[in-house]
């Protein structure tokens, strides 16, 4: 299975080889002309996601073929990387893999260290966070969120990383949060919000926006005002990470 596997992406790979010799359009592409690309083809996994049922199969085969075209938009940027001299599709598979080794230290033991133990998911993702901000030298927890994310998806991650310091945002208003039992309930009210915020002229993405970037300044000022007394957020109790919320 292992050999039919690798047979199939060096087949790709040869194929891009010779699109990238032989056919115009793709001799020319960059990185910058590939970029609506690969976003349309995300959106198109998406899309196939969104109508696939786990249970019976239906819609797999919509999603295997999504796959394959967002597969061939990672060579294709790996084979422009090539031609440039900078990396390869090796070079992304092997930074992958070792990336992922290195943050499940649960599963794949650190060099000369025990496995690290965990309590759950909600830990694993934890470390997951704490390994990546030391691999790339950020000073907080929110460094690396994309500001092309929609603001919807931006707000989810903010939450998420912020939660792991202990952070999370203020409760919502009385009465608007009775009743909602379920996904759904939450779906119609985050509409039923976004159509009376047009009422009001307000745009709910813009408003979005800027109060998660005020949100996460808040969250970025208390790290940097707890990194000042040598101080860890994720490693005190509340009493003393309130003290520094919005310090």
């Amino acid at each position: 299975m292992s050999e039919k596997r690798t047979a199939a992406v060096a087949q790709l790979v040869g194929l891009l080889d010779t699109l990238r010799k032989e056919c115009p359009w793709d001799a020319r592409q960059t990185h910058a002309s590939l970029r609506p690309h690969l976003l349309e083809e995300t959106y198109e996994v998406l899309e196939a996601l969104d109508n696939l049922d786990e249970e019976t199969g239906e819609g797999v085969a919509d999603l295997q073929e999504e796959l394959g075209d967002l597969l061939f938009q990672v060579v294709f940027h790996a084979r422009v990387a090539q031609d440039a001299g900078r990396f390869d599709l090796t070079d992304v598979a092997n930074g992958i893999y070792d990336k992922l080794r290195l943050r499940h230290p649960h599963v794949f033991a650190p060099e000369g260290e025990d496995v690290v133990q965990v309590d759950g998911p909600d830990e694993v993702i934890a470390n997951w966070d704490r390994i990546k901000k030391q691999e790339k030298g950020r000073d907080s927890v929110l460094d690396g969120i994309p500001r092309e994310l929609p603001a919807l998806a931006g707000a989810a991650k903010v939450v998420r990383r912020s939660a792991a310091l202990g952070f999370c945002p203020e409760e919502p208003a009385v009465g608007l949060s009775e009743g909602l039992a379920t996904a759904d309930d939450l779906g119609k009210l985050l509409l039923a919000l976004v159509g009376w915020g047009q009422e009001q002229g307000w745009d709910a993405e813009d408003v979005l926006r800027g109060t998660v970037a005020e949100y996460a300044q808040n969250v970025r000022d208390a790290e940097t005002a707890a990194a000042a007394d040598s101080l860890d957020l994720a490693d005190v109790d509340d009493v003393v990470r309130q003290k520094y919320w919005k310090k």
